[in-house]
């Protein structure tokens, strides 16, 4: 049985180490304690990330997009009526093209934060974390 560190859980599922405690609170993800270490198997981490996933799992979220990545805006190029939007979530880039008039009403900046959210092969962009 493989156990993994709470804040190896929360990278996994690309939320914080608070959610992942509620979680474990809730009764979501099975764990155990280890000299005040909590320890969270293996095999309910990969049921949770399959029920959000599949949306089996009520979240915060807010949205019908299932895959989010926070993270933080590092460029942003407009021309004309498109616009270039380059995210840094955790190690992963991802560069989404939105409509410019979306980037302007989003006020996105270099070193705002943004969430990536991502259906399909289609990127969408939202403010905030």
């Amino acid at each position: 049985m493989w156990e993994y560190k709470v804040r190896e859980v929360a990278r996994l599922l690309a939320v914080s180490n608070d959610t992942v405690r509620r979680w474990v609170d809730d009764g979501l993800l099975s764990a155990r304690r280890d000299n005040g270490r909590i320890l969270v198997d293996g095999e309910s981490v990969a049921k949770l990330a399959v029920d959000l996933a599949e949306g089996k799992v009520e979240s915060d979220r807010g949205s019908s997009t299932r895959n989010e990545l926070p993270g933080i805006v590092t460029d942003v190029k407009i021309d004309g009526v498109m616009a270039q939007v380059d995210i840094q979530c955790g190690i992963y880039r991802v560069v989404s093209l939105i409509s410019a008039e979306a980037a302007k009403e989003l006020e996105l900046e270099v070193g705002n934060p943004a969430t990536a959210l991502i259906k399909a092969t289609n990127v969408g962009v939202r403010k905030g974390i």
